[in-house]
């Protein structure tokens, strides 16, 4: 038994806190938080929702592309050269300097200046991209710095929020709506955690890491501890994702008019009391920095290899994907959220049915996958015309 604990802490806890930080950032922060307030005591079908697309997607992305060997090329190479190169190097935009790390970024700024209201954005940026470009250089630490210091701290953050707020919490106040309208407001806000692209890139960063660690060689094992620790990991994810929500909807009448991206530091503040509320800074600042770090390993790499093909090393790539979220960073969390989300809205459908179809080809070897992923993509345009037309 001792050896067994030891092992499944050294490999698929380990790995799995890393995956909990991976996922955990701007967003996984800011969005439980917003549709509890929105649900109040309808809040269960919110979270449902919520947890369907910010959970069980990016589970479901990370095991297709396990099954790939985190070959992200040969994943979307199936939709053909063109269309996969494109879908690429969008994904890696959105999830790169362009919108996931910067926004991480504003949100750590938006949340510290509530306790510092002379911090400069420009400046707290400028630190901000030292620090992640300093801890992302060694990539073969990444995983480990992850799992076992910076998570850890992360989650005791997390828990003593959510914990203080279900003790001292006031009762959901009563909202109206239909049950659905809820469900799938929680549903579309999943999808604004952008966690499907993390999914799908991460999971090379999570093999490397772990045959740096176990040095093994089958890829069969690979694939088994890969898919254990993503279990691990997101179950981490929905259990923070669910406390978050509910503590958010205990104080939705006070949090009705606290823009998105301050709500942490209200929850914080109304749990802990103004001292305490502290910790949400740190919660913050973690989650954030945490999955930064992994974008940044991830982004830099496919600049080394696929724009630059080697000729360019890793920390002058890592440099300037540094220099680029430094600067879309400075429109502040609001204005990327506005760049972002309808982008998210018509591509996660079928990115859900391209993880599907390449699941259903490894493991079955089902042929198909371009003609339910584009009509999935197209009839989303098309719903998303008719809704804007309309």
């Amino acid at each position: 038994m001792t050896k067994f604990l030891k092992r499944f802490f050294d490999d698929t806890a380990a790995t799995g806190f890393a995956i909990f930080s991976m996922f955990f950032g701007a967003g996984n922060v800011v969005y439980p938080l917003v549709i509890g307030r929105y649900a109040g005591d309808k809040n269960i079908y919110a979270v449902t929702g919520f947890l369907l697309t910010a959970v069980g997607v990016p589970l479901l992305g990370l095991t297709a592309m396990v099954l790939f060997a985190g070959d992200y090329k040969a994943f979307f190479k199936r939709l053909g050269k063109i269309p996969g190169m494109f879908i690429i190097t969008m994904s890696m935009a959105l999830i790169g300097p362009l919108a996931a790390i910067p926004r991480c970024v504003a949100l750590s700024y938006s949340t510290m200046e509530g306790f510092f209201p002379g911090l400069k954005l420009l400046y707290f940026s400028i630190a901000a991209c030292v620090l992640i470009y300093i801890l992302a250089s060694n990539k073969c630490n990444v995983v480990d710095l992850l799992g076992r210091i910076l998570s850890p701290v992360l989650l005791v953050s997390l828990l003593v929020i959510i914990v203080k707020g279900f003790i001292s919490g006031p009762v959901a106040s009563s909202v109206y709506g239909l049950k659905r309208v809820f469900f799938m407001e929680g549903l579309i806000e999943g999808y604004n955690t952008m966690d499907i692209f993390a999914g799908f890139f991460f999971a090379g960063v999570i093999i490397a890491g772990l045959r740096c660690r176990t040095n093994s060689s089958s890829e069969a094992s690979i694939v088994r501890k890969t898919v254990t620790s993503g279990l691990f990991g997101v179950s981490l994810l929905g259990a923070i994702y669910a406390g978050f929500s509910y503590v958010s909807s205990f104080y939705s009448v006070h949090l009705a008019a606290v823009e998105s991206d301050a709500l942490i530091s209200a929850v914080s503040f109304y749990t802990l009391g103004s001292y305490a509320s502290i910790i949400a800074c740190l919660a913050v600042s973690l989650a954030c920095l945490t999955t930064a770090i992994a974008l940044s390993v991830v982004f830099s790499d496919f600049v080394r290899t696929e724009l630059f093909k080697n000729r360019v090393g890793y920390k002058s790539t890592l440099l300037m994907s540094m220099a680029v979220a430094f600067a879309m960073s400075n429109i502040g969390f609001s204005g990327i959220v506005r760049l972002v989300a309808p982008i998210l809205a018509i591509c996660y459908p079928a990115l859900i049915v391209l993880a599907i179809f390449n699941i259903a080809h490894k493991m079955w070897g089902v042929k198909i996958v371009k003609m339910p992923v584009f009509l999935t993509f197209a009839a989303v345009v098309l719903h998303k015309t008719i809704q804007y037309f309309g």
